[in-house]
C-alpha cells in the first residue's frame, strides 16, 4: 500500500482564479517592500558590526537587571534578548547580549568583554558565557554588499539559464517567481523581526535553487506537452503539465518539510532562523511555481512549434506526434 498525498490522476483547473492569485502575490510583494522600509530587518551581528555574547544561567533571566548593570560601562547601544527554546532544560536560561561596534575599533576589546562578563556575574553568579562573536563595522559592511551581490547574481544566472534552455517567456516567469519568493521571505523576516544574518543569506540562495528546480520540472513538462499537443490552447497545456507533475511536487515538498519541521522543533535556537526561512521558502516556492511562474507564462504566450528540421525531416522525438 503506497502513500498518496494526491490522486494518481488529477484534472484540476489551476488557472480558474489565476488573476486573484497573481493580484494577491503582487500585494504580498508590495507589503513586503513596505515592511522592509518601514520596519526593516533585524540584522544580526554579521551585518551590524559589534559583539554578541551568549549567556547561560540556572536562574530566571532578569533583563532589566542585566541592562541596568551594563549601563555603567557606557558602551552605547546594547540589546538583550532572552532565547526561548522547548529543548532547553527547566534550569537552562539563555540570553544574547548584543553590543554595538565601538568608535575607532574593529571590534569590542577583550577588556570590555571581560568587564561585561564581570558585571553580569554580579547580577547572577551562576551565569556562564559559552560563546562570544565579534564582527567589525568594515567587515559587516562588506558582508552586506557581498550578500546582495550573491543573491542578485544567482537570480541573473537563473534568468540566463532558463532563457537558453527554454524561451524568454519561460525565463521571465521563472525569475518573477524567484523574486516573489525572496521578497516574501524578507518581508516575513521584517514582520516577525527574526534575526537576519549570513545563515539566512544561505537559506535565500537555497530557496532560489529549490524554487528553480520546482519551476523547471513544470516547464519541462510544458515544453514536452506543447510539442505533443500542438492544437490545444496554451491554458489547457499548462493545466495538463501542472497536473502531470503535481504528485511529484507535493511529495517532494512534503518530505522536505518533515525534515525541516523536525529541525525547527529539535534543532535549537542557533539554526532556527535558517530552518524557518527554508520552511517558508519551500511553501512559497511551491506556490509560486504554479500560481506565479505558470500564470505569467500563460499571459506572455509561447512559441507553439519548436520542431527543428534537418533536411526536411523532423529533428525531435515529438515531431511526428499528432495532437
Amino acid at each position: 500500500m503506497r502513500l498518496k498525498l494526491v490522486p494518481s490522476e488529477t484534472n484540476w483547473d489551476f488557472f480558474r482564479l489565476s488573476s486573484v492569485a497573481l493580484a494577491a502575490s503582487g500585494l504580498a510583494v508590495v507589503a513586503s517592500i513596505v515592511l522592509f522600509f518601514v520596519i526593516g530587518l533585524n540584522f544580526g551581528i554579521d551585518f551590524r558590526g559589534g559583539t554578541t555574547i551568549r549567556t547561560e544561567a540556572h536562574s530566571e533571566v532578569d533583563v532589566a537587571a542585566y541592562r541596568q548593570a551594563l549601563q555603567g560601562l557606557d558602551l552605547g547601544d546594547i540589546s538583550i534578548t532572552e532565547v526561548f527554546d522547548p529543548t532547553f532544560a527547566s534550569d537552562e536560561h539563555v540570553t544574547l547580549v548584543n553590543v554595538q561596534a565601538q568608535d575607532g575599533q574593529e571590534s569590542v576589546s577583550a577588556e570590555t568583554i571581560a568587564a561585561i562578563e564581570a558585571v553580569l556575574q554580579e547580577v547572577d553568579p551562576t551565569i556562564t558565557f559559552p560563546s562570544v562573536e565579534s564582527v567589525g563595522p568594515t567587515v559587516s559592511g562588506e558582508l552586506v554588499q557581498t550578500a546582495i551581490i550573491a543573491v542578485t547574481l544567482a537570480i541573473a544566472a537563473v534568468l540566463i539559464y532558463i532563457w537558453l534552455r527554454f524561451e524568454w517567456q519561460f525565463s521571465l516567469g521563472a525569475v518573477a517567481a524567484l523574486i516573489h519568493d525572496v521578497t516574501l521571505t524578507i518581508g516575513i523576516f521584517c514582520l516577525l523581526q527574526i534575526r537576519f544574518d549570513l545563515a539566512i543569506i544561505a537559506a535565500l540562495l537555497t530557496i532560489v535553487g529549490y524554487s528553480l528546480n520546482d519551476t523547471v520540472i513544470v516547464f519541462d513538462r510544458v515544453r514536452e506537452n506543447l510539442r505533443k499537443f500542438k492544437k490545444r490552447p496554451l491554458k489547457e497545456v499548462l493545466n495538463l503539465s501542472i497536473n502531470d507533475t503535481l504528485s511529484r511536487t507535493v511529495m517532494t515538498s512534503f518530505t522536505t518539510l518533515i525534515a525541516l519541521i523536525a529541525l525547527f522543533v529539535l534543532g535549537g535556537d542557533v539554526i532556527r532562523g535558517f530552518v524557518f526561512a527554508m520552511i517558508w521558502g519551500i511553501v512559497v516556492g511551491t506556490y509560486s511555481s504554479v500560481f506565479v511562474a505558470s500564470a505569467i507564462l500563460l499571459r506572455l504566450g509561447v512559441t507553439r512549434d519548436w520542431t527543428k528540421t534537418d533536411g526536411g525531416a523532423g529533428g525531435t522525438q515529438f515531431a511526428n506526434i499528432d495532437a
